[in-house]
């Protein structure tokens, strides 16, 4: 097994990732699929943090469009986001890989609550720690709880997981077959050009803290390819 070129990372995973061919919802098949993918990662001695997304069963932004009070659907939305967590953690236990979920809205029942040098601990102890409930606030998405978390935790990368997209492209490749990938992009290039790497509030701060992004689709191995220092996807730094 390759020996790996991070210490510790943060995968941020949308909520699609989980969600299958379904359209809607967790499919347990994919999600064992995603703890394998993590699994393989761990027994490489990589200490992995987790921030999942809930878009699979609640968009706050996409409700609140609609009508409905933002704050109240972007609390929604992090409540889903603790149902995929929850999911995952089950998925990543089941294939014996130690798991905390640690949430931004306390919840004692079901998860602890978010402290960052408690989420440290259980990284240095080599448990894979799922991040839900965003950022606890409305009007901030999971992809700026992925930028703040991992510069809290001092992860080393930040990998983003793409739905279907192996990279950052110049428009959306699902619609336009001619669209061309970028390989390497800075943080300003991307913000200057709209490309949707992850949201404004969320680039910035990955820019102000230096804290290098990879776009990539988690297809295949390339979870571990990109741990083992190939270049797989966009890299942003």
């Amino acid at each position: 097994m390759p020996a790996p070129v991070y210490k510790r990372i943060l995968l941020k995973l949308s909520g699609e990732a989980l969600m299958g061919e379904e359209g809607y919802g967790i499919d347990p098949k994919v999600a064992q699929s995603q703890a394998l993918k993590i699994k393989q990662v761990v027994e490489m001695g990589v200490q992995v943090a987790i921030v999942v997304g809930g878009g699979n069963i609640f968009r706050g932004f996409a409700a609140s469009a609609q009508g409905m009070d933002r704050s109240s659907a972007d609390y929604m939305g992090m409540l889903a986001t603790v149902l995929n967590g929850l999911a995952l953690q089950d998925a990543l236990e089941g294939n014996g890989v130690m798991t905390r979920v640690m949430t931004a809205i306390e919840m004692h029942q079901v998860a602890e609550p978010y402290i960052r040098r408690r989420a440290i601990r259980h990284l240095e102890k080599d448990r894979v720690v799922i991040l839900v409930g965003g950022t606890g606030l409305p009007y901030f998405t999971t992809d700026t709880a992925a930028a703040q978390r991992s510069i809290e935790i001092g992860a080393e990368v930040i990998l983003m997981e793409k739905n279907q997209v192996d990279g950052v492209y110049d428009s959306d490749p699902r619609n336009n077959p001619k669209a061309v990938k970028f390989d390497t992009l800075s943080y300003l290039d991307a913000l200057t050009l709209g490309l949707r790497v992850m949201d404004t509030t969320a680039l910035a701060l990955c820019m102000e803290n230096k804290m290098p992004i990879v776009v990539l689709n988690l297809n295949d191995n390339n979870l571990e390819r990109v741990v083992s220092g190939e270049r797989v996807g966009t890299y942003v730094s």
